[in-house]
């Protein structure tokens, strides 16, 4: 199954959503339901909060990888500065990380493994294509994002662990990549917020 453009630790979903819920929200734009709420403080009314979608590949307790699309709901509309106007910002927690970014030449694959670490992946240039052990296959765009915290998965019968990657197409992939030193795998999907 081909799913098209995808949350575990706290701190893994709240640097990323603080770097990049913005840059998300305008290649994905939100829904709304028509409602709207009141500024506490004003009464006045407030827009939705934006919905931001993301993939979560995960472990279930047998060892096996899934992935999932999930989806940012957590925002709060405020300004950041004095004169600038209110932004959507998701929760912030602080920890160690290391940002790189790779560039993975054109036909490039990436064979089966497991994530090194929690990590946030979002391409930048071409289409990456990201397969779990439960079959899932998902192609991620520029924009698009994947949180990889399948960690402790099972060789399956064919001896595949973890998940298969790989480019898409005939042209290079640019990935940026946010690894986080001490997040834990929470082997449930869409736990980041």
């Amino acid at each position: 199954m081909i799913r098209r453009p995808a949350r575990t630790t706290a701190v893994a979903l709240a640097a990323f959503a603080l770097a990049t819920a913005p840059a998300l929200a305008q290649n994905h734009p939100a829904p709304t339901s028509g409602g709207q709420a009141a500024d506490v403080a004003t009464g006045e009314p407030q827009p939705e909060a934006p919905r931001v979608p993301y993939w979560d590949n995960w472990t279930d307790s047998q060892g096996i990888s899934h992935l999932t699309k999930c989806t940012f709901t957590t925002f709060n509309l405020r300004k950041t500065a004095p004169g600038a106007d209110k932004m959507w910002l998701g929760h912030t927690i602080h920890g160690a990380a290391t940002v790189m970014t790779n560039v993975q030449p054109a036909h490039w694959k990436g064979g089966w493994h497991q994530n090194p670490h929690v990590q946030w992946i979002v391409p930048t240039s071409g289409t990456l294509f990201v397969q779990a052990m439960d079959g899932t296959r998902v192609e991620l765009n520029a924009g698009d994002a994947l949180l990889g915290e399948d960690f402790n998965t099972t060789k399956d019968k064919s001896g595949h662990a973890g998940h298969l990657s790989g480019n898409v197409g005939d042209a290079p992939v640019t990935l940026l990549i946010t690894q986080f030193d001490n997040a834990i795998a929470s082997h449930k999907p869409c736990l980041a917020h």
